[in-house]
């Protein structure tokens, strides 16, 4: 199987087609492997030997970093974690248990600004919220009843009139 960044899919789209094609944008934040016209060698090898694509977002290429991460003390960039969120993503749609698979994994091309972000998106107990509320004594609390027990790690608060507040929390 080959694994693709779901906003960088050139192989997925070529093979469905049955000839290369050019996608007309392609996401950067796995940009080792972000091209938008694959190559014609490659597709050649590919619609010979390769059984199926699977593609992944941004939140499940972060995921494999941290796994990686968390299994093997390795920081991989986002192109090279494709293989690992791929396998990832194979196995829980497919429900496979007591199999082994290997995971071809490449490159640590990462840099520091960067891991803050894939930090953040491969931790999902938290999630970001943009609300709008009455700008009257209580609201907060009457707002964070409906969430409870969730913490609210961050709350960021605008002032907008006299009538409502908008806010955005972290929980």
């Amino acid at each position: 199987f080959g694994v693709e960044a779901a906003d960088a899919a050139g192989m997925t789209a070529s093979l469905a087609a049955g000839e290369v094609v050019t996608l007309p944008s392609v996401g950067l934040f796995a940009d080792g492997a972000a091209v938008k016209t694959v190559g014609s060698e490659t597709f050649r090898l590919c619609q010979k030997y390769v059984d199926g694509m699977v593609t992944v977002d941004t939140d499940q290429i972060c995921n494999a970093i941290k796994l990686a991460y968390n299994d093997a003390r390795v920081i991989l960039e986002p192109a090279g974690a494709l293989a690992v969120a791929g396998l990832k993503k194979y196995i829980e749609e497919n429900n496979i248990s007591g199999s082994t698979f290997v995971a071809i994994t490449s490159g640590a091309n990462m840099d520091f600004n960067r891991l803050r972000v894939v930090s953040e998106r491969a931790d999902d107990s938290e999630r970001t919220l943009q609300i709008t509320i009455p700008e009257t004594p209580g609201s907060f609390r009457a707002m964070y009843s409906k969430i409870w027990p969730r913490n609210v790690t961050e709350f960021s608060y605008r002032y907008e009139s006299n009538q409502e507040a908008n806010g955005k929390k972290l929980l």
